[in-house]
């Protein structure tokens, strides 16, 4: 993943906490998460911008990265051996690679991004120290990732874009 990494002088999540509580979809995220957990969160986070046609995600690979979507949309398609097939368009406020950070089992879609797009990711790693660090945020972030994977499972259409 060839990826524009910006470091904000201040981890400043005003707008992705937006995009998070302004999403109605079906699979919306983090509607349990407060500002207070991502306030806590934000330093555990590395902002970045993908553009228009770049995959941040590539089927098959053992990546475990969380992503945050702030702005823009995401492809999610499964790879067969004749074509594409499009599974989700993920947009503002939707969380992706929920699939791989819990399974620790290569990735089975690949999210290209649609539009020009401002994510936050979390490594392992990272959650790894806020599990440490701020176990209340860590249980709350876990719950709502949770919550967003039985959602999707329990939608045919969207089952295999938990990547």
């Amino acid at each position: 993943m060839s990826v524009n990494l910006q470091v904000p002088a201040k981890q400043d999540v005003k707008g992705l906490i937006a995009a998070c509580m302004n999403n109605q979809g079906e699979d919306a995220f983090c509607q349990s998460m407060t500002p207070a957990h991502w306030a806590t969160l934000a330093p555990f986070l590395q902002y970045f911008t993908l553009a228009q046609g770049q995959v941040l995600i590539s089927q098959g690979a053992l990546d475990r990265t969380l992503y945050f979507v702030e702005s823009g949309s995401l492809s999610v398609h499964f790879q067969d051996a004749d074509d594409r097939v499009r599974l989700a368009i993920v947009g503002a406020g939707a969380a992706l690679g929920e699939g791989g950070f819990f399974s620790h089992l290569p990735r089975n879609a690949t999210v290209q991004a649609a539009t020009d797009c401002k994510l936050w990711s979390l490594t392992p790693l990272r959650f790894g120290e806020l599990s440490s660090r701020q176990p209340a945020c860590a249980l709350a972030l876990a719950m709502a990732l949770g919550a967003l994977v039985s959602k999707r499972m329990l939608s045919r259409r969207k089952r295999i874009a938990v990547t």
